[in-house]
């Protein structure tokens, strides 16, 4: 019985005959980048306040802004690269992250940025935003 080899004509591959003989020699670099590091947060809402929590491992204190504009919340944070390389010694491979990178939200009310508390620790960056009072409309009689 013969065999039954199913031939793709549009694969230009299936018209090489040396095709099987060099599969496998050559293999493809890849050249890994920095990864794209986003700072992960969550918010939560009550009555008064947005709480804002960001995950920011390996940032010094110093090294975090945040910048509150009416209902936008801009993080930016750097982490920097210690370096310390003993005599002798060579880095095989790194993949911690070293840069900056920033978040911007926006929140459905305006913050009041005068009583924002800001606190970092252990890694995690907590953000207390309380709403802005919005006074009523107040309708003018004209005399």
């Amino acid at each position: 019985m013969a065999n039954i080899t199913r031939v793709d004509p549009f694969k230009i591959s299936n018209l090489d005959p040396f095709e099987d003989v060099f599969r496998g020699f050559f293999r493809p670099v890849r050249l890994e980048s920095a990864p794209d590091i986003q700072i992960k947060i969550d918010v939560k809402e009550d009555d008064k306040n947005y709480t804002v929590h960001a995950d920011l491992p390996g940032v010094k204190k110093d090294d975090i802004q945040v910048i509150i504009n009416g209902n936008q919340v801009s993080i930016s944070a750097e982490a920097k690269q210690e370096k310390e390389v003993k005599e002798g010694e060579k880095v095989l491979r790194s993949e911690r992250y070293y840069g900056k990178t920033e978040r911007s939200f926006t929140l459905e009310n305006e913050i009041n940025d005068v009583e924002a508390k800001a606190k970092y620790t252990d890694g995690v960056l907590e953000l207390i935003l309380p709403k802005k009072i919005i006074q009523a409309t107040k309708k003018l009689t004209i005399n």
